[in-house]
């Protein structure tokens, strides 16, 4: 999408979910790594979608991509996931939110709760971006909820009638 004189990339994933082959997800991991690191540092990423892994709510060792906000606790999934936001510059945004940890649940299925779903843009983005959350009576798929944000551009041309 190009935006002024910005160019929005938006990448939209579904991630193995965790009884997949290892060789598998690795597989996808390095697919979306080298189309995310083709798209040149000028242009904005938005990388979002059910990447399938708990990062949970410790930000130890990925303070730059993790807030330290979030929602229960890691699992054997979430590290190709944090190794992928801190190899690239990304952060993971409603773990930068300062909601309750109930209110990122994006996973329900009878008593299981979690966070799957995530967005992440570029770290010199952030500031760009507002309002994330879950709109817990939206489900977009499933058992899943829908995540949004704001996103502001600073509009560099003036239009007259």
């Amino acid at each position: 999408m190009v935006l002024v004189d910005c160019l929005l990339n938006v990448f939209t994933v579904y991630a193995p979910h965790s009884g997949k082959l290892d060789e598998e997800k690795e597989s996808f991991w390095n697919e979306v790594f080298h189309l995310v690191s083709c798209i040149p540092q000028n242009e904005m990423v938005v990388f979002a979608g059910d990447m399938n892994g708990h990062i949970g709510s410790s930000n130890v060792g990925y303070d730059g991509t993790h807030g330290g906000f979030g929602y229960g606790s890691r699992n054997a999934d979430s590290s190709r996931i944090l190794e992928f936001a801190d190899e690239l510059n990304l952060s993971h945004l409603q773990h930068i939110a300062y909601e309750a940890g109930s209110k990122l649940v994006t996973y329900v299925a009878g008593q299981v709760k979690s966070t799957v779903d995530y967005i992440m843009v570029r770290q010199e983005d952030k500031a760009k971006v507002s309002n994330v959350k879950v709109i817990s009576s939206e489900e977009c798929v499933p058992k899943h909820k829908l995540l949004v944000m704001d996103m502001w551009f600073k509009a560099t041309k003036t239009w007259h009638r």
